[in-house]
């Protein structure tokens, strides 16, 4: 047999066997139902003899069992094990939900590959090799498919074969770097996500391959495919309508060529649903629209807010254009100066940009001092003046703090202890 006892018979969860051998509180048995930790699925929980099992772990092909307390039997005694069932259960879901989101990846994107697997307390992640692009639409098209899956009460099965013959079957996801706990002495062990038509529940129709081969079902769209076949070592549900809800929470980009997704099944999954809908409801109450026209609602009122902050932008360059060409110039190092104080809360870039245009143009030196919960200073020199923007930051810094840089004709800092007035008043003669 390929693959942990505890994945052949997951729902095994109370038994009596031998203890083997005892170190301290690593405790070997004759038989163990427990799920050692292995390809992403974290080790059961459970009690031996009464007392509480910290961890399980696979060395050398045994399964050693952690306790928590000094063990209360001996080497050779016969001890009644039980495996947290709650736990347990989660984990198949969780397991075989993956199974059911890779099938629908199946479905959605090109060049799948798989590329890692992980059971949280919360929440369970699954890396997928992909060339396509995953955005929302994708994330909603996924969830849907394997919520769909789940709701077809589809048949899930596992079995053991050959390597060699897993190897030259299509469409089995195939990865011996992650799942090695499934390949035992030139076997792997395959889950199977059977047809939606299996359970005898549809109108498709059974038949046999004409080899001689398994059963498949053709359903009634032509498609006489699994959802699912992959080798792995891991606890399973029986049927799909055992994994209960799905919730796909998020997306992330781990490393090159890598989409993680991440989901939630059971009662996590309900409480992320009901926040996201309360959320939708929300939303349709305050825009005072259809919740079908929230996106579009949404999508107007963003549009709105960018056309108002550009208007916005536009007043407040002008504003500050308009100081520049009222202030009263100065003679200072040989040169024309012109300096203020902005009068609105404005992007150091753009002040830059606004000081840039006025060099040369209005003065040979501009300077433009700002900000209300930090100072900045923003300092433009014409491209054929002799006196380097840089050296009038310096000149600020060097009487103020805070710190900067720039070119010869642009240049700003910021994070003074003075007002915007105090750093043009020290600049002017």
């Amino acid at each position: 047999m390929s693959g942990q006892r505890a994945a052949a018979e997951p729902y095994a969860t109370r038994f009596e066997t031998e203890v083997t051998a005892i170190d301290g509180r690593r405790v070997r048995l004759d038989t163990s139902y427990f799920y050692s930790e292995s390809g992403g699925q974290p080790a059961d929980r459970g009690t031996i003899g009464g007392i509480a099992v910290d961890d399980v772990r696979l060395e050398d092909g045994e399964h050693i069992h952690v306790l928590a307390d000094d063990p209360s039997f001996r080497s050779g005694q016969r001890v009644l094990c039980s495996v947290d069932w709650t736990f347990r259960m989660y984990c198949m879901r969780a397991h075989t939900a993956s199974h059911a989101l890779y099938g629908a990846g199946r479905r959605v994107l090109d060049d799948l590959g798989y590329g890692g697997f992980d059971i949280g307390e919360e929440k369970i992640r699954v890396d997928l090799e992909t060339s396509s692009e995953i955005d929302d639409e994708t994330l909603l098209e996924l969830e849907s498919l394997v919520n769909r899956a789940v709701w077809e009460s589809r048949p899930v099965s596992w079995e053991d074969v050959p390597v060699a013959d897993a190897r030259d079957r299509d469409r089995i996801a195939f990865n011996e770097a992650t799942e090695d706990g499934a390949f035992q002495q030139g076997r792997v062990r395959v889950v199977t996500i059977g047809g939606a038509d299996e359970n005898g529940g549809g109108s498709g129709t059974r038949a046999r391959t004409p080899s001689g081969g398994p059963t498949v079902t053709t359903s009634t769209d032509g498609s006489a495919e699994p959802w699912d076949v992959a080798a792995c070592g891991g606890t399973h549900v029986r049927n799909t309508r055992e994994i209960g809800p799905v919730t796909i929470l998020d997306r992330s980009n781990p490393g090159d060529g890598l989409t993680r997704i991440e989901f939630s099944v059971g009662p996590d999954a309900i409480e992320r649903r009901r926040a996201e809908k309360a959320a939708a409801l929300t939303a349709r109450r305050t825009l005072g629209v259809p919740l079908s026209a929230v996106g579009d609602e949404l999508a107007r009122l963003r549009d709105e807010r960018e056309a108002a902050t550009e208007r916005a932008r536009s007043l407040e360059r002008d504003l500050v254009e308009t100081q520049l060409g009222g202030s009263e110039p100065f003679e200072r190092d040989e040169l024309e100066w012109v300096t203020t104080v902005s009068e609105v809360e404005m992007d150091t870039n753009d002040a830059g940009e606004i000081a840039r245009e006025a060099a040369g143009e209005v003065a040979d030196v501009v300077v433009i001092a700002g900000g209300t919960d930090t100072t900045y200073v923003v300092v433009a020199t014409d491209a054929t003046s002799s006196l380097s923007a840089e050296t009038v930051v310096a000149e600020v810094t060097d009487a103020f703090g805070g710190g900067g840089g720039g070119s010869a004709t642009l240049a700003q800092a910021g994070g003074f202890d003075a007002s915007p007035a105090e750093i043009i008043a020290a600049l002017e003669p």
